[in-house]
C-alpha cells in the first residue's frame, strides 16, 4: 500500500502526540518536528506509510536517548490484557463457537495500537471487545478455519503489546505444534517484542522468533535473513494489523490472511469496508471479499 498524501498530516500528528507523551520539553518536540519535516520533503511516495513512521521513531528514540521510550504504556497493556485473559478465556470455552469468539477477541485486542489512535484506553478496549464479539466480521471468515487445518506451516505476525495477549487467546485455538509467532526485531512504538511474548505466556506455547526490524510492519527487505526463509516456507501466514497490511498487502496473497480493525480510513477505502470494521481478509481478495460483505 503507497504513502498517500493524507497520510502526511497523520504523520505529523503522530508525531507530536507521541513526543508530548513520552516528554515535556518544548525544545524537544520543536527538534523533532523540525526533523520530521525535513524527512518528509524527502519522502518516496511509493513506499508503505510503516517506512516513513520508522524513520520517525528512530528519530524520537534518538532525541530521546531512550530505545524503548514506549515500554511503559506496553506494561500497562501486557498487565491489563493479562488481568482480562481468565474471563475472556471463559467466555471462549462457553461460547457457541470458540474459534470465531477466540478469532473475535483477537481482532478486539488490534485496537491497543498508538501509533493509529495515540491516547487508548483500558474502558476504551472493554468497548472494543464487546463490539468485536457481537459486529459482522468481515472478509473471508468462513475458509479460515479449513485454510488454517490444511497448513503444515503457519506464520503468525504479531502486532502490539497487550495485543499480543488477546493473540494467545487465538492461538490457543490453533494447531500450535504448526504455529510460529514473529515480532519485532526492535522496539518501535508500542509494538511487541520477544519480551512481550515473554510477558503475554506466549514463548512456552508456540515457538517465538524475531523479524531483525524496527519497523511498524513487515517490511521483507529489512527483516533478517532468518526471518524471510520463515517467511517464504510458510503455507499460510496470519498477518495482524494495519502496519502488517499496508507492508504485505501487495505481496502475492495467496498464503496471507490480514487479522485487523480497519482504524484509518485511507486503509479501510483500500480494503473496502466501513472505518472500524473488523476484518479477515487475504490481499488477493481484498476488494472482490469485502465489498461484497460491507
Amino acid at each position: 500500500m503507497h504513502t498517500q498524501l493524507d497520510c502526511i498530516p497523520c504523520l505529523l500528528r503522530q508525531a507530536l502526540e507521541a513526543i508530548r507523551r513520552l516528554t515535556g520539553d518544548e525544545e524537544t518536540h520543536a527538534r523533532l518536528m523540525r526533523d520530521l519535516l525535513r524527512h518528509l520533503g524527502e519522502l518516496d511516495m511509493t513506499r508503505p506509510p510503516p517506512v516513513m513512521g520508522q524513520h520517525l521513531h528512530r528519530l524520537i528514540r534518538r532525541l530521546l536517548a531512550d530505545d524503548d521510550p514506549y515500554r511503559a504504556v506496553k506494561d500497562q497493556f501486557n498487565r491489563y490484557a493479562l488481568a482480562l485473559y481468565p474471563s475472556l478465556k471463559r467466555r471462549i470455552d462457553e461460547s457457541a463457537d470458540p474459534f470465531d469468539t477466540a478469532l473475535r477477541l483477537a481482532l478486539a485486542g488490534n485496537t491497543i495500537d498508538f501509533a493509529a489512535l495515540g491516547g487508548v484506553t483500558e474502558s476504551a478496549v472493554r468497548v472494543v471487545i464487546e463490539r468485536a464479539l457481537s459486529r459482522p466480521l468481515i472478509g473471508a471468515v468462513d475458509g479460515l478455519q479449513q485454510r488454517i487445518d490444511e497448513a503444515g506451516r503457519i506464520l503468525y505476525l504479531a502486532d502490539n503489546a497487550g495485543e499480543i495477549v488477546f493473540d494467545r487467546l487465538f492461538i490457543e485455538r490453533l494447531p500450535r505444534d504448526r504455529v510460529t509467532l514473529a515480532v519485532r526485531g526492535r522496539p518501535v512504538i508500542n509494538d511487541a517484542t520477544l519480551d512481550d511474548a515473554e510477558a503475554a505466556g506466549l514463548t512456552g506455547l508456540v515457538e517465538v522468533i524475531d523479524n531483525g526490524s524496527d519497523a511498524p510492519g513487515t517490511i521483507l527487505e529489512d527483516c533478517s535473513p532468518g526471518f524471510r526463509r520463515r517467511f517464504d516456507e510458510a503455507d499460510l501466514i496470519l498477518a495482524k494489523g494495519m502496519g502488517n497490511f499496508e507492508t504485505l498487502s501487495a505481496v502475492d496473497g495467496r498464503r496471507i490472511c490480514f487479522l485487523l480493525m480497519a482504524k484509518c480510513p485511507l486503509v479501510a477505502q483500500h480494503i473496502g469496508c466501513a472505518e472500524g470494521d473488523f476484518v479477515v481478509v487475504s490481499p488477493d481478495r481484498v476488494q472482490a471479499e469485502c465489498q461484497g460483505q460491507a
